[in-house]
């Protein structure tokens, strides 16, 4: 059988990890034929000869023994123009970077409709859980529901830290940091932006629509305090960093990242430390559950190798539900039950809640519980930025169902 010639663009975690994975795969037949770094010089876990290294991605892109480029680096607009590049060069790429993709699919199917060439990204969505393949290929029609789930590995092992282990959220964050589950700068990973690049590319595969992430309600963890902690354990309940798709009727659906009060009744409820869980609801099949690590170098090479030895078989995305017709629109018109807890921005007055079910007021702290527009949290974005607050989510979608 022919060797794939690898071209690795990135040698961090994931490309270190993806070097060895392949080396030590019996079955792989490829072969890394040379990895572009930032500098030849950095002290690496890994040791490759020094003729493979070059600092200029063109070396790759140029080099005719090269088939396929696997791009794993941070910078999304650099990988955007490495992996155009690379396609218009005829060659196959594999690439994990979920905040490129998430920006630029529309031009990224369209320009491997007009070079021939395929882009595989399962990597960049859920770490080693195949969530794109088995929507591209078994949820391949229009009877999907939902697709609900625990997408950053990071921000739930500081989570899983806090609500199954008592320690303090700024102790848990630095012990995730320490074990490489988040980076230096968390940022990305708690404020749920991570999550939500992930959430656009998995809505293209279950609904067959692209929405642009600056047009979705997102919200994070960063200004979690002991006060939240505590009303979710007097629930019952444990706070989840969660992405959800929903399907409400055949034509609207809508999309949002949001804490969630989860109950242990719930999927995902034991979804703890660095792993993700994913959650399939169709009309047919009720719910479904993939679960694995989505954290880590070596899960995200496991990924990363699934989809190259899925280009040695030609596979490639067929984006089956874009070519459906009717599609759903997507819509921020539905209504949300929400827990506000705030302490000078007053929120009580500051947002357009529908009703207000449930206050409390002490010297330090206030919360509101009610229901309100997401369109109108949206419009709420800036006043929502303040550290003195923290919202959350109580489920509703598909409740009647999951009893």
């Amino acid at each position: 059988m022919e060797q794939i010639n690898i071209g690795l663009v990135g040698f961090g975690t994931v490309g270190q990890a993806l070097y060895e994975v392949v080396s030590s795969a019996r079955n792989a037949h490829a072969a890394v034929k040379r990895i572009c770094v930032r500098s030849l010089d950095k002290p690496r876990k890994v040791q490759v000869p020094a003729e493979l290294l070059t600092t200029d991605a063109a070396d790759i892109v140029n080099d005719p023994d090269i088939s396929l480029v696997v791009e794993v680096i941070d910078d999304p607009e650099a990988a955007y123009r490495i992996t155009c590049d690379a396609l218009r060069a005829g060659k196959d790429v594999v690439s994990g970077n979920k905040a490129m993709i998430a920006r630029h699919l529309p031009e990224l199917i369209e320009l491997q409709q007009t070079t021939g060439r395929a882009l595989l990204y399962d990597a960049s969505s859920c770490g080693s859980i195949p969530v794109i393949r088995n929507l591209e290929e078994y949820y391949d029609n229009d009877l999907l529901l939902e697709v609900k789930g625990i997408l950053n590995g990071s921000s739930n092992y500081i989570l899983s830290r806090v609500f199954d282990h008592g320690e303090e959220y700024a102790d848990a964050l630095v012990r995730a940091q320490k074990l490489g589950f988040a980076e230096s700068d968390p940022t990305h990973d708690i404020s749920g932006n991570d999550s939500l690049n992930k959430l656009v590319i998995i809505t293209l595969h279950a609904i067959g629509v692209y929405v642009p992430p600056k047009d979705i309600f997102v919200y994070g963890i960063p200004t979690l305090r002991a006060e939240d902690i505590r009303y979710a354990r007097e629930k019952g309940m444990k706070i989840k960093l969660v992405a959800q798709v929903v399907k409400l009727s055949d034509a609207k659906f809508t999309m949002f990242v949001m804490p969630e009060f989860v109950a242990p009744n719930r999927y995902i409820y034991a979804v703890d430390d660095e792993y993700n869980g994913v959650v399939i609801r169709g009309e047919c099949y009720d719910r479904q559950f993939m679960f694995g690590k989505g954290a880590g170098g070596r899960p995200t090479a496991s990924s990363l190798l699934s989809d190259i030895t899925a280009l040695r078989h030609n596979y490639r995305y067929e984006y089956k539900k874009s070519g459906f017709s009717p599609r759903p629109e997507y819509t921020a018109d539905v209504t949300l039950k929400i827990y506000a807890r705030y302490e000078h921005t007053d929120l009580r007055a500051g947002l357009p809640w529908i009703a207000v079910n449930e206050e409390y007021r002490c010297d330090d702290y206030r919360y509101a519980i009610g229901e309100i527009r997401l369109s109108d949290l949206i419009e709420a974005a800036p006043l929502l930025r303040a550290d003195d607050i923290f919202l959350c989510n109580f489920p509703r979608f598909f409740a009647d169902r999951d009893d």
